[in-house]
């Protein structure tokens, strides 16, 4: 996945910043996006919006997603946890989806989402995450 979306990156944003999101389906998939250019940055959607309509439209659980990003082509490549709307939406394919998180060493460190959302609200619906 890492190396997917690294690739996209590479691809699609030769120099200059550039990110990109990769997701892994419980068939193995490997489905990558990035953000839209707008020129209205409130039409802006995340990086993995792409990659989460494209599994809905194929119809198989996500278990895995990650969001990388670099300033230049010179840096390295930084690891994004997913923002809340992100992490909601990924609530759809259940709690156990793994995601890659932010962290100080930039390792690609994997949680589950029910670790990112211990009390997500839908709980108060009898649902468990």
């Amino acid at each position: 996945m890492y190396e997917a979306a690294k690739d996209l990156i590479e691809k699609r944003y030769p120099q200059g910043w550039g990110g990109a999101a990769a997701i892994r389906t419980i068939s193995g998939k490997i489905i990558t996006s990035v953000a839209p250019d707008t020129k209205n940055a409130a039409l802006g959607l995340c990086m993995e919006v792409g990659a989460f309509l494209e599994d809905h439209k194929i119809n198989e659980a996500v278990t895995h997603s990650l969001c990388i990003f670099r300033e230049n082509e010179t840096s390295d490549f930084m690891v994004l946890s997913p923002c809340g709307i992100c992490q909601e939406r990924l609530v759809h394919w259940g709690g156990s989806v793994q995601v890659a998180i932010t962290n100080k060493e930039n390792k690609l460190i994997f949680k589950s989402i029910r670790e990112l959302q211990p009390f997500h609200w839908s709980a108060v619906n009898g649902e468990e995450l």
